[in-house]
């Protein structure tokens, strides 16, 4: 009776024409954002249900991948991720490269590709000097006159397109805790630049710029620091300054340039190129992402290949898919429709004009810092899309379906808790919680470039494909298959 006389108390999960309707009649309501395990899937949650640890039976799939995961945590945070060269053309560290194109994402061929990726594929062709014109250069490229492999498959990352040719130079990133190398190339600004699908004149320009005088300048410079220059410290200090290193990077980049300044000044280059580096890295705010890649990939990389493992290890886009990989799952993707990121638009574009998500970046989300750790860059949000509070939530949210807090990356906006870093697979699918990331956004269409900057999701579809692709590898049969139902009348009987 007392139930019925008072006024009602009402919690929604994740029922919205339920809550409407109670909210309409004048009950209090309180709405919790609830999906059910397994993606709404029972047979998916029950896989779940089979992969969840046990503390009283430690042989158990669930006990095994917690034991797994533990280890290939252990050498993500062990990671110390050092700079120490710079390799004058990717052809010194991939001898037999020949015409070959480095590209974002999972593996594609030129007949799939996005307008941007297809662009920078130009690009690079007119910058090696393969062909004359735009044109000739898509006649070679559409002929298989060109070789595509990710970025991924030979230790590298790139930004958005990801395109790395023969001439390019390429930063020199090593793991000092476990000795693994990656390698990012670098970045060429904002705007109309080779990775956003631009391949004009200016643009290849710029790029022989930066193979002629920015890359022997730094190599120079790096050469006065002995032991290198630690990415890993001017990471976690960005995120006390306002950065997310993803993203934005205005901190991260002015502390590369304080580090590299003395060394680079004392380095015997000329001083015109002194000049002309020094300028180049800070007048461009975003110089910092291609290393916070390269860290990030030396990191995940570390971590990657622990049999039984659920951790991801790899986020990238090639502007038509998204793909992940997983630490005990090896080289495989596992890949789903990229979705187009939401966010703020330069003046004349709108969200018809975005391509679908694309680029190698969203390795720094795996490693912690991204959309992972959005609460450090409130900023950010004027650029992206949304307010300080959102921001805040993302990171919270995010703590869901990782492993850990990390201690060396401090979240001064959540009494400095350290980043949600380490995505458990089994978490993402439990949950419904996807990844979030921070990107820039490129024209759908070939040669027009970057045209805003926003957030996106990766797709569910990824993280179902390899929790099934892990409980094959542990011989957990998915419940309603074929290999289930004749285990089923074996214990059952006829």
């Amino acid at each position: 009776m007392p139930l019925i006389k008072d006024k009602l108390a009402v919690i929604a999960l994740g029922l919205d024409p339920f809550a409407d309707a109670v909210a309409k009649a004048g009950a209090a309501i309180e709405r919790v954002d609830w999906r059910p395990p397994g993606d709404g899937d029972p047979r998916l949650a029950a896989l779940l249900a089979e992969m969840t640890g046990d503390a009283d039976d430690a042989d158990c799939p669930g006990s095994r991948i917690d034991r797994a995961n533990q280890e290939a945590l252990r050498r993500l945070l062990a990671a110390k991720p050092m700079l120490v060269d710079v390799a004058l053309h990717a052809r010194k560290v991939w001898p037999e490269m020949g015409r070959t194109l480095f590209h974002a994402g999972a593996p594609i061929d030129w007949q799939s590709m996005c307008g941007p990726m297809r662009g920078a594929a130009v690009g690079a062709v007119l910058y090696e000097g393969w062909a004359e014109t735009p044109e000739k250069a898509e006649q070679l490229l559409a002929g298989g006159g060109i070789d595509f492999i990710p970025c991924h498959h030979q230790r590298a990352v790139g930004p958005m397109a990801g395109i790395i040719s023969p001439s390019m130079p390429v930063f020199v990133v090593s793991n000092a805790h476990r000795g693994n190398f990656a390698y990012a190339t670098l970045n060429e600004g904002i705007g109309r630049v080779l990775r956003f699908g631009a391949n004009d004149a200016t643009v290849i320009a710029r790029l022989k710029r930066i193979e002629t005088v920015l890359a022997p300048s730094l190599k120079a410079a790096l050469a006065r620091i002995e032991g290198g220059l630690s990415l890993r410290s001017i990471q976690s200090q960005a995120l006390l300054m306002g950065d997310e290193v993803h993203s934005r990077n205005s901190a991260a980049t002015l502390l590369f340039l304080n580090a590299i300044a003395v060394p680079l000044v004392t380095s015997g280059i000329d001083t015109r190129f002194v000049t002309e580096t020094l300028r180049f890295i800070g007048d461009n705010s975003q110089f910092f992402l291609n290393l916070s890649m390269a860290a990030s990939k030396a990191t995940m990389d570390a971590a990657h290949d622990v049999a039984e493992s659920s951790l991801v290890t790899a986020i990238a886009r090639n502007g038509v898919s998204v793909g992940i990989r997983v630490s005990g799952l090896g080289p495989r993707w596992f890949e789903a429709p990229a979705e187009p990121p939401v966010g703020l638009f330069f003046p004349g574009f709108t969200q018809a004009d975005a391509n679908s998500d694309l680029g190698d970046s969203a390795i720094i989300e795996t490693a912690g810092f991204g959309g992972f750790s959005l609460a450090a860059a409130p900023a950010l949000v004027q650029l992206v899309g949304g307010t300080p509070e959102e921001a805040t939530a993302y990171s919270r949210e995010m703590y869901e379906i990782t492993l850990a807090k990390n201690p060396a990356l401090s979240l001064s906006a959540l009494d400095f808790a350290g980043a949600p870093t380490g995505i458990d697979v089994r978490r993402v699918v439990d949950s419904g919680i996807r990844p979030v990331l921070t990107t820039g956004i490129a024209h759908r269409t070939a040669g027009v470039g970057q045209i805003g900057a926003g957030i996106v999701r990766v797709a569910m579809g990824c993280f179902v494909a390899a929790l099934k692709a892990l409980a094959n590898a542990l011989d957990i049969a998915e419940p309603g298959s074929a290999a289930t139902r004749l285990q089923e009348t074996r214990e059952d009987g006829p």
